[in-house]
């Protein structure tokens, strides 16, 4: 799935799909919290109150999903030094005890402020650090306000786990490889029922059908089938349109497999491709394969993004590349690090990315190749080993 151009691998997945997934081993998760709680002391703040179900799964195994973000299934409490929590209602006790070894579960009515104010007192905290960026404005005035009658600040902090998420552990680098390989075995079934006369909508159909028969939990994103013209929209919704011969057809897909995402892009043809066709995807995949060999730990985001982005601008598709060269992928099908003009972050060995790149020609359609990597210290470990469309 295409990143936005402004952005900046046993636990696996997206909010939606968790309670299918393998806890990783324990030393796995203890490294976490431990790296975590360094944060934390570091920040000068006595508690973290994780809420974004990636994060909680992430530190403690527990896989409940949210309704919507106004109505949590809980929330993790992790001191600084010592005790863990985990905040949630009646409908989720059982699930919590299963799931979050070596958390202690705690049970609230009509939401965690109270519960939660009356346990930082007697933990002695002053200061509570919280996900500004996972929990609605409304519910964090709240929450401050009832806290702050405690005598107890509220600190709005932002991505303090997703940094943890950044790197890939060996654990989940096995988990992206399973879900890739699962997700390109769909591919190719799907792939080889594309006939003229289907409609896109029909084809996005049967992706879902067939990932989810062949084992994994879900899509980890609505399919993306857009043909002719419609492939000029790099995020096209699947539409009626029919597919015919000679026409470029982007097909983007992604499945959460034991947790963790894939996602992968081709483009084909129904019948022999036309030499315009051809030629801008040799070009899009030069771009791709440029790209792929730069990758390596300690190049930013930033100058990844530019190694591809020259070639097509060299060859006059530079304005029809308008999105970023790549974004992280493990537990959310996006997430850090990002792949893109403005992403000055340097990637770490241990991230898992996409490269993508694309372009997009109104009234004609378009083009866009996608693999995932791993990022190494002297390069990068391709993870697809699909080449429809890629041995030109």
């Amino acid at each position: 799935m295409t990143p936005p151009s402004s952005q900046n691998a046993t636990a696996c997945g997206s909010a939606s799909s968790y309670a299918e997934a393998a806890a990783p081993p324990t030393d796995f998760r203890q490294d976490r919290l431990r790296r975590l709680r360094r944060a934390l002391r570091r920040r000068r703040v006595d508690a973290l109150l994780v809420s974004r179900p990636e994060n909680r799964f992430y530190l403690s195994g527990f896989a409940a999903e949210d309704l919507d973000p106004a109505e949590r299934s809980g929330h993790l409490l992790l001191l600084a030094r010592g005790a863990r929590f985990l905040l949630t209602d009646f409908r989720y006790q059982e699930q919590a005890e299963r799931q979050a070894l070596g958390w202690e579960v705690m049970l609230y009515r009509g939401g965690p402020a109270e519960l939660l104010g009356r346990l930082l007192v007697r933990l002695g905290c002053r200061r509570l650090a919280f996900e500004s960026h996972a929990v609605l404005h409304y519910d964090a005035e709240r929450l401050s306000a009832s806290l702050a009658k405690e005598g107890i600040d509220c600190v709005p902090t932002t991505d303090l786990v997703e940094r943890l998420r950044r790197i890939k552990d060996t654990e989940e680098q096995a988990c992206l490889q399973r879900s890739v390989a699962l997700n390109e075995q769909v591919f190719q079934k799907v792939v080889r029922q594309l006939a003229p006369g289907k409609t896109e909508r029909q084809v996005a159909w049967e992706i879902e059908t067939e990932l989810r028969r062949l084992g994994a939990q879900r899509a980890s994103f609505p399919p993306i089938v857009a043909s002719g013209p419609n492939a000029a929209l790099p995020h096209a919704e699947p539409s009626d349109r029919v597919l015919r011969e000679g026409e470029p057809i982007i097909i983007d897909m992604g499945l959460v497999l034991d947790g963790y995402c894939s996602d992968m892009t081709r483009t084909v043809t129904l019948g022999p491709p036309e030499p315009l066709f051809l030629d801008r995807l040799r070009l899009v995949r030069r771009a791709q394969k440029e790209a792929i060999a730069a990758a390596r730990a300690g190049m930013t985001g930033r100058e990844l993004d530019q190694v591809a982005r020259r070639v097509l601008a060299a060859a006059g598709y530079g304005a029809a590349f308008g999105h970023g060269l790549g974004h992280g992928v493990g537990l959310a099908v996006h997430e850090q690090p990002s792949v893109n003009p403005r992403a000055r972050r340097k990637l770490p060995a241990g991230a898992v990315i996409t490269i993508e790149p694309g372009i997009y020609l109104p009234g004609w359609g378009g083009i866009r190749l996608e693999q995932m990597v791993v990022i190494e210290e002297n390069g990068c470990l391709l993870l697809n080993q699909d080449t429809t469309f890629l041995d030109i």
